[in-house]
């Protein structure tokens, strides 16, 4: 699907998994990172803006490399390793689970005249499930790529897929297949 006025969002990415259910997240996630960094490069070609909102893990007063140091100093070493930041990418901490829930990203989204959100990252049962609710309520046209959307076990997974693509009706093209 190609689209106009994208942004690619990346939730949660930069992580600690030091958290009860974390390990079993953790091996989830290692089986979507190279699906998202294989978009997100493309998406950089393309020009589209990327956007990581992140956890904030209580470090209120601080900016991104210090989450990141943060979550590197846990088990997320590996995945920040191959989905860092980079300096041209927006940063956005949210305090709860949907992206937009006390963030400035809609106002972000209304600045760079985005109508499109793909929509990446983990817990997809909890995070990226209320962000895209909260997107679709907000009108946003959606992307969910199935293979870049990870939780705690599988049908953990499957369940959000499903509500999904029940009541938002986003497009869950494979990111390979994706056109952007």
């Amino acid at each position: 699907m190609s689209q106009k006025n994208s942004a690619l969002v990346i939730i949660d990415m930069i992580n600690t998994f030091d958290f009860q259910g974390g390990e079993e997240l953790y091996e989830n996630t290692l089986k979507i990172v190279g699906n998202i960094h294989e978009l997100k490069k493309k998406a950089k070609k393309k020009g589209l803006p990327i956007i990581y909102v992140n956890d904030n893990y209580g470090l209120w007063q601080d900016n991104m490399n210090d989450i990141i140091e943060h979550c590197k100093k846990k088990k997320g070493e590996t995945v920040i390793e191959i989905l860092h930041p980079d300096t041209d990418d927006y940063f956005i901490i949210k305090p709860k689970h949907s992206c937009f829930f006390g963030t400035q990203l809609d106002i972000l989204l209304h600045q760079l005249d985005v109508k499109h959100l793909i929509l990446t990252g983990i817990a997809g049962d909890i995070c990226v499930l209320y962000t895209a609710n909260d997107a679709y309520m907000r009108e946003y046209e959606l992307s969910i790529p199935k293979d870049c959307m990870a939780s705690e076990t599988d049908e953990d997974n499957e369940s959000a897929l499903r509500i999904i693509k029940k009541t938002i009706d986003a497009d869950m093209t494979l990111s390979n297949q994706m056109t952007l």
